[in-house]
């Protein structure tokens, strides 16, 4: 390729990058005018009804109040175990959790 063809070719590169330049921009412009000139207040659908106030509503109280709580277990109920023992089992007790299932276990590796 001569350097007269590379110089054309250049040109012609700068050219189509700088039209796609200006198209992009003007198409950015023409949509910011377009977002511009909408008025999205106007076509704005609302999709419940205003809140209304309920007939006596200012005679009841807004909410009962929070139950304090001062933190501390209390100490008069002992934990359970989650597995009672055997004997309490005899007795009737149920255990809170299912039994464990059975571990898996692997034949012996032998030995070389």
């Amino acid at each position: 390729m001569s350097p007269d063809d590379r110089k054309r070719a250049y040109r012609m590169e700068m050219l189509l990058a700088c039209a796609l330049i200006a198209s992009g921009l003007a198409l950015s412009g023409l949509s910011l005018a377009q977002l511009a000139a909408h008025n999205p207040q106007t076509e704005m659908a609302q999709a419940t009804q205003p809140l209304q106030s309920t007939p006596g509503a200012q005679t009841k109280p807004a909410a009962p109040a929070e139950p304090t709580t001062t933190g501390t277990r209390p100490s008069e109920i002992p934990p359970q175990p989650a597995r009672p023992d055997a004997d309490a089992q005899k007795a009737g007790a149920t255990p809170a959790l299912p039994p464990a299932p059975a571990e898996k276990t692997a034949p012996p590796i032998q030995q070389k």
